[in-house]
């Protein structure tokens, strides 16, 4: 390794020692990616083809047009029309984005959920389709899980956690030392290995700090460091609906599918229930409690843009209004709102904004359409480009393993193991707050050094090919 300007006027045992940290991190950094690449790549191919079905397409049937045609028939007539093409129950109205879109139900039928488009004007159902069973919904299975459920989705979850290595042994193998322009500007008059190394690095340095981002986002809808430790802080509080009866069910239980049809930070909190005098004015006293006077009390309610209403479920279930970035339903999370309504008496149960949220839920309603490039055009568009830089230094960095690597066959290419390591006390302390912050990593890790100790190390045919 060429000494720069930070390593001259040096000891030598001082550039032995950083040149042996610097070697150990390059190693780490080469096994991280390795095992990561064809997931991220993964990721940012199905993270592509959901942002653009999105936008272009919609994922609930938002962008079905209609011609408006006088006044809109009442949503209880719309829903008949529904119910009239696919027989079942309405589950779900999706109200539409504008007047010059279709109004979408969601109906359960005997075999599963399905998603009918109405035109409101005319009464005629445009569109009939399997909920999560598009386009969309297969690049979200891929996404989501691999499309083999917990297995994947624990796969995954190491993958997140390893690119977080992956990203802070790459920030210190390039970070300026020297010239500070180089780890921000390619060198394009360089050529071969150079020339990628440099475009590696500096897309790399530019799009680490998203990364970040998008992997922590992502690793919160995660089975382990999501499931038992996100939502575990993130829970909003039901003791804060005084003098409301709760139901056994969680918010969760109206999900359906790999999206999620509540906020977040309501997943883990008791649904409240119907059938009790508690509750503040709602739909207004007289009025028959039907689809119709949900849809007009939301808008009383000043819920603008789209937002939907779930039917009750059961005896004790509750009409649920809910407005929530992260279903599409707005690009300002700041306007997410939940609203849950008595069957019986049309009192309002609960109302849970984004104001509401703890810290972390406040974290999430953001994180979550950001992630998803829900947040107005300017989100769509950085997404774009960032999954397409996740796609070229995954590329470029095998591009240049391959130039880097010997024609021997049976030679991996590894960088060298340093004889020594010190700092090793450093990097014991950097493993063990990424084992207690992301506990499969800290397994997986744990994994690979018995392997290497027990096995690798003892194998001579297996440390020529790792050198």
């Amino acid at each position: 390794m060429a000494m720069n300007s930070q390593t001259m006027g040096q000891s030598p045992a001082q550039n032995r020692t950083v040149q042996k940290f610097y070697f150990a991190a390059w190693r780490w950094h080469f096994y991280a990616g390795i095992f990561v690449i064809p997931f991220l790549i993964t990721l940012a191919v199905t993270g592509l083809m959901m942002m653009f079905i999105t936008q272009f397409d919609g994922r609930d049937g938002e962008k079905i047009s209609v011609e408006i045609q006088g006044t809109a028939l009442p949503v209880s007539q719309q829903a008949e029309v529904a119910l009239t093409e696919v027989p079942g129950s309405v589950v779900e109205w999706i109200g539409p984005k504008g007047g010059y879109l279709a109004t979408v139900f969601r109906i359960k039928t005997e075999g599963g959920q399905r998603l009918v488009a109405v035109d409101p004007y005319a009464g005629e159902v445009l569109e009939i389709w399997d909920r999560r069973a598009g386009w969309y919904d297969l690049a979200d299975n891929i996404h989501s899980s691999l499309m083999i459920g917990t297995t994947g989705d624990r796969i995954l979850e190491v993958a997140a956690g390893l690119s977080l290595v992956l990203i802070f042994t790459g920030l210190y193998l390039w970070w300026p030392r020297g010239n500070a322009v180089s780890a921000f500007v390619p060198n394009f008059r360089a050529r071969g290995r150079a020339l990628w190394k440099s475009l590696h690095s500096v897309v790399g340095i530019w799009m680490s700090g998203l990364l970040v981002v998008f992997l922590i986002s992502g690793l919160s809808w995660a089975g382990v460091w999501g499931g038992m430790f996100v939502q575990a802080w993130s829970s909003f509080p039901a003791e804060k609906w005084d003098n409301v009866p709760l139901s056994d069910d969680l918010h969760a239980s109206m999900n359906h599918g790999h999206q999620n049809d509540v906020p977040w930070a309501l997943e883990q909190t008791p649904m409240p229930a119907s059938g009790s005098k508690a509750g503040i004015d709602g739909v207004p006293e007289g009025t028959t409690i039907n689809i119709d006077a949900l849809v007009a009390l939301g808008t009383t309610l000043d819920m603008t843009g789209r937002f939907r209403v779930a039917y009750p479920s059961g005896d004790s279930g509750v009409w649920t209004l809910n407005r929530d970035s992260m279903s599409s339903d707005s690009t300002d999370p700041g306007n997410d709102r939940t609203v849950h309504v008595d069957q019986y008496t049309g009192k309002i149960l609960a109302d849970v904004r984004y104001e509401d949220y703890s810290l972390m839920g406040k974290s999430m309603a953001l994180g979550i359409p950001f992630h998803m490039g829900l947040m107005g055009t300017w989100n769509f568009v950085l997404n774009v480009v960032f999954c397409l830089s996740v796609i070229f230094v995954c590329i470029s960095g095998v591009v240049m393993w391959l130039m880097r690597r010997p024609q021997r066959a049976g030679r991996l290419a590894a960088p060298p193991s340093p004889a020594e390591m010190p700092l090793w006390k450093g990097a014991v302390l950097i493993g063990l707050f990424t084992a207690m912050a992301f506990p499969l990593v800290g397994l997986t890790l744990l994994g690979v050094l018995v392997f290497d100790l027990l096995i690798l190390n003892n194998i001579p045919a297996m440390k020529r090919a790792l050198s």
